[in-house]
């Protein structure tokens, strides 16, 4: 634990002496067991080992598809990139001693919160899966895995782990991104005190190694799962699962993926927001002191909280949504390719991968084009840091155009519908060109160089609740723009599909729901370098702190303060996208759900009807689930919050000397106090949104039995997904926007702006920025892992319904 270096001697502290050291929360870093046990191994045998593990894959991948041995040498090609990325960042210096310090102290705090955290999730998981185990044990069997020989046992198992991996898979996408962001963070701040395009440079490649690991390691597990159990069960084989089958075995590794993401979302924004409400509440309302003060206690916690809420929850958020979508895709291709009667589906299956692949190839690009330069100084109109991101992403909209075509050409050709490639190939591109507009819709409601920011801060020149009103206002505003975007999306999607000319036996156009597949995979095509740019905010914003802490020069500050308001619209733009994604995934998991449910009762499933009562009140208790979990979420915080203010006004009072730099705050109480409290706060929203699909359902499948009717529990679910995906889109949005708005509002006036720091507008912009902190950092990213969740767990808890 954090503790004064020395006592106080003649009155005068060695906090006086030596302002600038900062000791760090645990004597040792904490290292996971797995790597302590590879450190231990002789690096010849460790090498003859991985060359073992990956001749295995390659061998697997072989006797599935070239396709999947393609995947696989992208995917390592593009981890060997992430490496070179990673000692690139790393070969930069950390500053002087006092910086590094202050790293250490995030670090520790970050890895101790994290092993605690992930400690927690891990034995729910396995809970869970003992629950998923007995479910499938008793459950009945679908015709193709009885024609296949697969028992109940082996079903059981295959979900199980696929649940697992899934789990494990997800938690290591949100290690990575700490792990990287804890040491990054340093070697910007030093970066930044030589020039601001070095410091921004480093940032991004720093973000760029966590993204590609994620997306890399999304494609990855699926490819791996989806050729293991080609080979074990023989598919294709006599008296076998046919191939188009075989994605539904799938579902498990998406309910895992999104379950860890859940819970690492929730505890990890309530962490970093309670922590930075308490530190802004306490240091710059009431005692009027500069943001990331070394004087503030809770200083600590708030830089911490950046790493395990921004930077962890994002890469197992965007982990989960990337699984999920691949998944969905590979079910709704196989059933298109088996209605059709198209002689090898491998393509339409397989081709979700394929183009995962590309989004490494065409980001990696992205993230190089973003180059550094000799020229130190700061960074003025001339060279504006959002300018630059830009360009590295139009680089990898521009190439992820061309290797979509590619894909299409290579994969979805048929000589059933010659043409067909075309119109999925204009799928992908209503996709891209989605997702550039949700990018521009974000940035323009919360950018400070827009207008609804500049009339949000404007607001705050008559008061706190004049602030109040209209960010809430441009929240509300800021749902219509992307709605009509992801509506003209799938319909489009969905006519050019159907247009493509592929017919069912009956002569019936059935492409019409993967267009929309494809349309999702088009707007997902440049997932690497969009979670670049979001892991750049945190990274950004805790270089800042770092430099306050260290007391370091005014310009140096001014170059972080101006990548910290520009990581807070990136951050901005990649909830857009995130919940974009989320939208058009979950049509996707609701059609491969109707999809499931008709294989296990034999009779087709294609229509829900809201008529009949208690459907309706399915969809009545979805959009209910939306509004309680955001609440809990958003209480979650402010109870936290208020033990971090009262914290932080203890040690004000109880050390008067703090504020004259004469007593050390005792930052690792404050670390400990939200560490806690935040693990305590996430299982109650969490298990609400795991257990209520789950005990609805079945209540309604029982309703059913008794009334004569068997697929009520079914339906009742099914417009509970529809309602919540609604709902949750809307709400999503709604505080994702108003959250970011309120935040660079602040910033803005921080530029100088409307009386600048300190003056009356600054304290009424603080207010907005604390109430939009829940918003945007725990409710809203929350919401868009649960808007997935609750599609995936449908998918895996089918039986219980029917």
């Amino acid at each position: 634990m954090m503790m004064m270096d020395d006592e106080m001697e003649n009155g005068r502290s060695v906090y006086q002496d030596k302002p600038r050291t900062f000791p760090a929360v645990r004597s040792k870093s904490y290292s996971p067991l797995i790597f302590r046990i590879l450190r231990q191994i002789n690096p010849r045998v460790l090498a003859i080992f991985l060359l073992a593990v990956f001749g295995g894959v390659f061998y697997v991948g072989a006797r599935t598809s070239p396709i999947v041995v393609f995947v696989f040498m992208i995917c390592i090609i593009s981890f060997c990139f992430a490496v070179y990325l990673t000692k690139w960042v790393l070969a930069k210096d950390e500053g002087p001693p006092e910086m590094s310090q202050i790293s250490d102290a995030i670090r520790d705090g970050a890895e101790g919160f994290f092993r605690t955290q992930y400690g927690t999730i891990s034995k729910m998981a396995f809970l869970l899966a003992l629950v998923i185990l007995s479910i499938y044990l008793f459950r009945t069997s679908t015709p193709q895995q009885e024609a296949a020989g697969i028992g109940r046992l082996s079903s059981a198992f295959i979900t199980v782990a696929a649940f697992l991996l899934g789990a494990l898979c997800s938690g290591i996408a949100g290690y990575v991104g700490m792990w990287v962001s804890v040491r990054a963070n340093v070697r910007v701040s030093s970066a930044a005190r030589r020039s601001a395009r070095e410091a921004l440079q480093v940032a991004v490649r720093a973000g760029g190694f966590s993204a590609i690991v994620v997306v890399g390691m999304a494609v990855f597990g699926v490819a791996i799962l989806y050729a293991t159990f080609y080979y074990w069960l023989e598919v294709d084989s006599p008296g076998s699962m046919r191939v188009t089958d075989l994605p539904l075995l799938l579902v498990g590794y998406g309910f895992g993926a999104s379950f860890v993401a859940l819970f690492a979302q929730l505890g990890g924004g309530i962490y970093t927001k309670a922590a930075d409400v308490g530190a802004d509440l306490v240091g710059k309302v009431e005692q009027g002191i500069p943001e990331d003060d070394p004087r503030n206690p809770a200083v600590i916690a708030d830089l911490v909280g950046d790493n395990v809420g921004d930077c962890a929850a994002r890469g197992a958020d965007l982990f989960e949504s990337i699984a999920a979508e691949i998944i969905s895709a590979m079910i709704l291709g196989g059933t298109m390719a088996q209605k059709c009667k198209i002689d090898d589906p491998s393509g339409f299956i397989l081709f979700p991968l394929v183009v995962h692949s590309f989004d490494l190839v065409v980001s990696s690009a992205g993230i190089l084009s973003i180059r550094g330069t000799r020229d130190p100084g700061t960074l003025g109109a001339i060279e504006d840091p959002m300018t630059i991101l830009q360009k590295g992403y139009s680089v990898a909209i521009v190439l992820a155009v061309l290797t979509f075509g590619v894909s299409t050409r290579w994969l979805l050709y048929t000589e059933q519908a010659p043409s067909a490639w075309l119109n999925f190939a204009l799928c992908g591109l209503v996709g891209i060109i989605t997702a550039y507009a949700f990018v521009w819709i974000s940035k323009y409601y919360t950018d400070y160089k827009h207008e609804p920011v500049k009339t949000l801060a404007l607001a705050s020149s008559t008061g706190h609740g004049t602030n109040i009103i209209a960010g809430v206002a441009l929240g509300l505003e800021s749902t219509a723009l992307p709605v009509l975007v992801i509506s003209v999306a799938i319909v489009s999607a969905f006519w050019l599909g159907h247009t493509s000319g592929l017919m069912d036996e009956s002569g019936n156009p059935t492409g019409g729901l993967f267009g929309t597949a494809v349309a999702t995979m088009g707007m997902l095509s440049t997932a690497a370098y969009v979670l670049t740019m979001d892991m750049f905010g945190p990274i950004a914003d805790n270089a800042g702190g770092i430099v306050e802490m260290g007391q370091q020069p005014e310009s140096v500050r001014e170059i972080t303060d101006v990548l910290d308001a520009v990581g807070n619209t990136t951050k901005a733009t990649t909830k857009g996208f995130a919940i974009g994604s989320a939208a058009l995934a979950s049509f996707l998991l609701f059609s491969a759900y109707m999809d499931e449910v008709s294989s296990f009762v034999r009779v087709p499933f294609e229509q829900v009807d809201i008529a009949v009562p208690e459907v309706f009140v399915g969809g009545l208790l979805g959009s209910m689930l939306i509004f309680v979990f955001s609440a809990w979420a958003c209480s979650a915080v402010g109870k936290t919050a208020q033990e971090v203010v009262n914290e932080v006004r203890r040690q004000f009072i109880e050390r008067p000397g703090i504020m004259e730099y004469k007593e050390k705050p005792d930052y690792s109480r404050c670390v400990a106090i939200v560490a806690s409290a935040s693990l305590r706060e996430m299982i109650k929203p969490g298990a609400l949104a795991i257990i209520s699909p789950i005990i609805i359902g079945f209540i309604f499948r029982i309703l059913g039995n008794i009334t004569n009717q068997p697929l009520l529990g079914a339906k009742v679910v099914a417009s509970m997904l529809m309602f919540a995906t609604v709902s949750g889109i809307l709400m999503a949005l709604f505080l994702n926007t108003a959250g970011g708005a309120w935040d660079n509002a602040k910033k803005y006036i921080e530029t100088g702006a409307l009386g600048g720091k300190g003056s009356d507008c600054h304290k009424a912009a603080i207010t907005g920025d604390t109430v939009g902190d829940p918003f945007k950092d725990t409710a809203g990213p929350s919401l868009h892992v649960l808007i997935k969740m609750l599609a995936t767990i449908t998918l895996v808890m089918a039986p219980v319904f029917l």
